[in-house]
């Protein structure tokens, strides 16, 4: 079995351990928005900053975030995942992970899907991936590589991350393949939990999803619980 197969298979029914009752959760937080988010541009290795409307959408986080203890907050190295982290209030605990970077776009950093279509039609990076970047392979398997190291852990993790990389967490999270995850957008500033079904440790599931301030303060006027 190939690589690539092999990820795309993983059951969702791996063990996955409880420590004194609580299964490990996984509070996912795409950044704030930059100016390419606005623009639409593919934002891989390139170091763009929040914008000011970014900053304050970061900042909102913060008092949903301060409500949970995390036992790890993890963050991606790129400067919009760490001032997202900072903002949010979490910085100062918050531990480098290179595994939760955005895609390698490679030849098509800094383009538009639109674009790219133009000169390539048909081109889907859940399927085809980016020349001089990464494939869709290359990420199964650093995601996978994250979910066994959550696996290993118990309580609240807080993982500040991108887009794309952030959908592909979902789908595999849930047991299906990389390419599913263009089924699973991710709004700026967003925040999404990934846990388990109560009660059955082998059942990953998604808790929330694509929740930002706006909706997690709506959610709490009507007494519905976030953790």
């Amino acid at each position: 079995m190939n690589a690539a197969s092999d990820h795309s298979t993983m059951s969702s029914g791996s063990s996955v351990p409880s420590i004194m009752g609580r299964f490990v959760r996984a509070y996912l937080v795409r950044h704030g928005e930059t100016a390419w988010t606005l623009t639409g541009q593919h934002t891989g290795r390139t170091d763009l900053a929040l914008t000011a409307h970014g900053e304050d959408e970061a900042r909102e986080l913060a008092p949903w975030l301060r409500r949970l203890q995390f036992t790890h907050v993890w963050v991606s190295p790129r400067l919009r995942a760490r001032q997202t982290c900072e903002l949010a209030g979490l910085g100062s605990v918050s531990e480098l992970e290179p595994d939760l970077e955005e895609w390698d776009y490679g030849d098509y950093e800094g383009q538009r899907s639109v674009d790219i279509c133009g000169t390539r039609p048909g081109w889907d990076v859940w399927h085809d991936g980016c020349p001089g970047g990464e494939k869709p392979a290359d990420v199964a398997v650093r995601i996978d590589r994250l979910i066994t190291r959550l696996g290993t852990m118990h309580g609240d993790i807080a993982v500040f991350s991108h887009g794309q990389l952030g959908a592909g967490l979902a789908a595999r999270w849930i047991g299906l393949p990389i390419a599913e995850g263009r089924h699973f957008a991710l709004h700026p500033a967003s925040m999404s939990i990934l846990g388990h079904e109560s009660g059955h440790p082998n059942v990953r599931v998604i808790e929330l999803w694509n929740a930002t301030p706006v909706a997690l303060s709506a959610a709490a006027r009507r007494g519905a619980a976030i953790a």
